[in-house]
């Protein structure tokens, strides 16, 4: 009997003592999660570190499936990160803490996301960080929708780039039928279509009043009665740069050099597949070799091609670094460059805007520059002569920081 009752008592004094101790651990069970079979204990959030994980959708999904893998570094702002430091001088629990574990296995990042989701995280909120104070450059009357920014301006854009849209769409897919039915043996170098794109683009820039300023149009005029082809190639800040590059280069045949993301935009796709417009996957090497290919052919045959070398918009309007490659079809086409530098698209249509925000006219200005002679050059004295003179050509708040 003794022993039974010291048998129980000893239960009861483990089982208070097991109660005490998760009575003294911050959150209780929800303070451990499973790592590799073993059990370790959660980091603590700080007041500040846990409202803004409230408000992060990925972190509350870690919450939920509770595996370290999937978990994110809980953004703080500089007041958190201020208060946290001051925690931290007073002793109580670092946020250092919350660190992931240095080591990288299965392409997950230090910071426990693979860096597909690191990097759409990050961008997200760039994003939101820029938007945040919309008003005051789309107006009063602007709102956050599903994929952006709206304002009044940009709803009539947008109404009258899809109602264009619909016999642009009409004529791309009447002419696709007609090159079906002969066999592609007329209009070879697809200057049709290009046409039809031309006509589309000129339309909208003047309902919506989104010509720029040109500088330089008769540096065009001069090398376009040589009756050479070339290459153009602009920096690129914004969807505003397309068309304003194409009203600039004006009714010619010329290709651009697009990645192959584009092809998931309705009707452009269509427009970019059609005309002959050259698509990479720069993940691709035979993609690569293919596009090269069929860039150096359009050049021979007297087409213009169109590039942006930094390969990507630029978030902040500066100028960014060229990608490797960039002018490799000029180069081994022997054909000249005329660099473009294009000030104000990022104001005139913001990346975090769906359509653009306000008039190009009095916003943006393309200035053309002299022809640069691939001839005599290796392909890295031809990108840097272009990029110095890109550089020239930008205002302050656009040129390289480095």
């Amino acid at each position: 009997m003794t022993t039974t009752t010291t048998t129980t008592t000893m239960r009861m004094e483990v089982a208070l003592l097991f109660f005490l101790a998760f009575a003294q651990l911050p959150g209780s069970l929800e303070a451990f999660s499973v790592t590799g079979g073993v059990s370790q204990p959660r980091p603590q959030l700080s007041q500040q570190a846990a409202a803004a994980a409230a408000s992060c959708p990925l972190w509350r999904r870690c919450r939920e499936c509770s595996s370290r893998q999937h978990r994110f570094e809980v953004p703080m702002s500089s007041s958190s990160s201020t208060n946290a430091a001051t925690s931290e001088s007073d002793g109580s629990r670092k946020d250092s803490s919350m660190a992931m574990p240095s080591s990288t296995m299965n392409g997950i990042t230090p910071n426990g996301a693979t860096p597909k989701q690191e990097k759409e995280f990050k961008d997200k909120q760039k994003q939101q960080l820029e938007a945040t104070n919309f008003r005051a450059q789309a107006g009063p009357l602007s709102f956050k929708a599903k994929y952006g920014v709206l304002n009044p301006y940009g709803i009539w854009y947008g109404f009258v780039a899809i109602f264009l849209g619909i016999p642009w769409f009409a004529a791309l897919t009447l002419y696709q039928c007609f090159t079906i039915l002969t066999r592609g043996k007329f209009d070879k170098q697809r200057f049709v279509p290009n046409l039809f794109n031309q006509i589309w683009g000129t339309i909208l820039m003047r309902l919506t009043r989104s010509y720029p300023k040109v500088e330089g149009l008769d540096i065009l005029k001069e090398f376009y009665e040589k009756g050479k082809p070339c290459m153009f190639v602009a920096n690129h800040n914004s969807w505003m740069d397309i068309p304003i590059v194409g009203s600039t280069i004006g009714w010619r045949n010329y290709k651009f050099v697009a990645k192959k993301e584009l092809a998931k935009v309705p009707i452009l796709s269509t427009a970019i597949r059609v005309a002959g417009h050259l698509m990479v996957d720069r993940s691709d090497k035979r993609s690569g070799l293919k596009t090269l290919k069929a860039g150096i052919q359009y050049l021979k045959d007297g087409v213009h091609l169109i590039t942006f070398p930094e390969g990507t918009r630029s978030r902040d309007g500066r100028l960014l670094e060229f990608k490797n490659g960039a002018f490799k079809m000029a180069h081994k086409a022997g054909a000249p460059i005329i660099p473009f530098t294009i000030a104000g698209a990022q104001v005139a249509h913001p990346l975090w805007a769906i359509f653009p925000i306000r008039a190009s006219h009095n916003v943006c200005n393309i200035t053309v520059h002299e022809p640069i002679e691939s001839v005599g050059k290796s392909e890295e004295e031809l990108a840097e002569a272009v990029r110095q003179q890109m550089i020239d050509g930008l205002p302050a708040d656009q040129k390289p920081l480095a």
